[in-house]
């Protein structure tokens, strides 16, 4: 690696990309070519899509990002968003939000909000939208529904969670590997299973 550094950049780059948490820790002698790196990845982003990206952010140039009038990508200030995830608006995000790997988030027409802090692990889906299901016609046919997906602050959504349109989470809690919420989460609750349910507080661990 020390004989060849432009090398060892781009392999430093792609670690960047998939673990988007140690942009933020970077040693001094790393950190003006990254911040350089991220002004090209956040500006060719801004000038291709309806996206607000705040100060501090982290944007993988291998995440899939889409917005356009009247359904834009806000990133707040100290966003990270990964490798391979997709995020197509209206979606808002707080501040210091994370997006990690492969997550999905959708915002249908009604949009997907996340407060400060939180934290979506690799592999969540968040969809704000829904098909039909009536008998009387195809499936490709059904009339799509919208009503939108709040996200608290400080709220842990993790690896390969859903969260079905029409839910509410509350600041604090957290939604366990896998689970697949279809109702709203009470504050500081930790839910699990399919369909999740309740299974603890976090204020009582």
């Amino acid at each position: 690696m020390a004989e060849d550094p432009a090398r060892y950049r781009e392999q430093h780059k792609l670690r960047l990309s998939w673990m988007p948490w140690l942009y933020f820790v970077l040693k001094d002698r790393h950190r003006a070519w990254a911040q350089a790196w991220q002004e090209e990845v956040q500006a060719r982003l801004r000038d291709q899509e309806t996206v607000e990206i705040g100060p501090g952010c982290f944007v993988a140039p291998e995440a899939r990002i889409f917005g356009e009038p009247g359904r834009p990508v806000v990133l707040g200030p100290g966003c990270a968003v990964a490798a391979d995830a997709f995020l197509h608006g209206p979606i808002t995000l707080g501040r210091d939000v994370s997006v990690n790997a492969r997550a999905v988030l959708d915002g249908g027409a009604r949009g997907i909000t996340v407060g400060d802090g939180t934290r979506i692990a690799s592999g969540a889906a968040l969809y704000a939208f829904d098909h039909g299901m009536d008998p009387d016609r195809p499936v490709r046919d059904q009339p799509v529904a919208s009503r939108g997906i709040r996200i608290g602050e400080d709220v842990w959504i993790g690896a390969n969670a859903g969260v079905t349109d029409g839910v509410a989470i509350g600041d604090h809690a957290v939604v366990g590997m896998g689970a697949v919420v279809t109702r709203d989460v009470p504050p500081w609750a930790i839910v699990g299973g399919v369909p999740a349910r309740v299974i603890g507080d976090r204020r009582k661990r």
